[in-house]
Parts: C-alpha cells; structure tokens; sequence
C-alpha cells in the first residue's frame, strides 16, 4: 500500500514537471512571436512615415542632377515634371513663353501624373529659378493636388541669382503642408553657354553641401 502512494505521489511530481515546461514553453513561444509582431509593426510604421516623393522640373539637367543627389540619399520615387506640349528648345524662345505665362497667370497642362501621390506625406519638390520665379510647370503641378498634412522640402538650381521667389511660391503653392528650409545651390548659365554644370567634381561638392543641408533640416532615409 505504502508503495502504491509512493508511485502516485510519483507520478503527480512527474506530471506537474511536464505541464510547468509546456506551460513555460508556451509562454516563451508567444513572448517571441509578440516581440516578433512588435518590430514588424515598427518597421512598418517607419516605412510608412518615410514614403517619399521627389518630383523636379529640370530643362538643363542640373535640377535633375540635385534630385538624383537626394533620392541617392533618402530613398523614394522620382519623378520629373514634363508637359503636355513640348517646350521651346531655345533658351530666350523659353524665357519669353515661360514670362508671358507668368504674367497671364497661365498654367501648362502636364503630362506627368501621380495617381498615388495620397500615399506620400513627404515631397521634395525641386525647380530652376526662372525670371527670378517658378516656371509654371512647376505651378501646375502644384495645383493639381493636394498638399495638406503632408510635408514639403524645395530645392532649386539658379545661374547664380539665387532661388528668387521660387521658395515662397512653393510655400503659397502647398497650404496645408509643413514647408521645410529649401536648398539652393548654382548650376548652369545658360545665357553664357553653361548647360549642365553640376557633373564630375561639381556634383561632388553639391552632394556634400547636400548632406549638410539634410542633416540640418533632420531629413534621414
């Protein structure tokens, strides 16, 4: 009799062992899966805070240069700004449409779209000085959408006269945004022959410029 409760006692001990290391393994198992869960979900919100959109009008390929600079650096969709109708290749035949639009507040049609341009709440929106204002492309496709809750970083290339009013346009152009300090930097001069400036050691010293500027404003990928 003695022996039949030293095996039951036995067995109680042996069966309390085995639901204590399930129970502790199961424990561990969903502790791993939550703290698994937690970090997707992190990543994800990061990826969703950072979605990115670097849109940029560029005749010359100097804004373009810049734009390629910053998505090296941030990541994101780059899209250039292009319209419907071909714009005149000579430069003074440009200058005197671009005026004649600005002066009759006159707004290209685009043949750029951005069907998910919702999804991004983050938009770098690059430009050339032209007439010390914003072509009105750039206009135009401020216009076609809208900018509330979402934040704004210009950047603009000029013949060495500075960004003009391109920067307080943007910010008139986006109401609703948060509009961050813009980058300008200078690229060509097209009245002196000068296209494309921003390429071999130049592109070196405005990517470092670039960097600085991105540290500043607390832009990271």
């Amino acid at each position: 009799m003695k022996k039949i409760l030293l095996l039951i006692v036995a067995v109680f001990i042996v069966a309390g062992a085995i639901l204590f290391w399930v129970t502790n393994q199961s424990g561990t198992s969903q502790t791993t899966k939550t703290q698994s869960t937690s970090q997707k979900n992190k990543e994800t919100s990061k990826m969703a805070e950072n979605k990115t959109l670097i849109v940029y009008y560029s005749r010359t390929g100097n804004t373009k240069a810049v734009a390629e600079l910053i998505h090296d650096r941030v990541g994101g969709d780059l899209v250039q700004i292009e319209t419907k109708e071909a714009r005149p290749k000579d430069y003074r035949s440009e200058v005197s449409q671009n005026a004649q639009e600005q002066n009759n507040n006159t707004l290209p049609a685009l043949k750029t779209k951005v069907s998910n341009f919702d999804d991004y709440n983050r938009v770098f929106i690059g430009t050339p000085t032209w007439n010390m204002a914003l072509p009105q492309a750039v206009e135009s496709f401020m216009n076609d959408y809208n900018f509330s809750g979402k934040i704004v970083i210009p950047f603009n290339t000029n013949g060495g006269y500075g960004a003009g009013s391109t920067f307080s346009q943007i910010k008139s152009g986006t109401k609703g945004a948060k509009v961050l300090d813009g980058f300008s930097v200078e690229g060509g001069q097209e009245t002196n022959g000068v296209l494309l400036a921003i390429k071999g050691n130049r592109r070196v010293e405005v990517a470092k410029e670039l960097d600085k500027w991105l540290q500043k404003i607390n832009i990271e990928k």
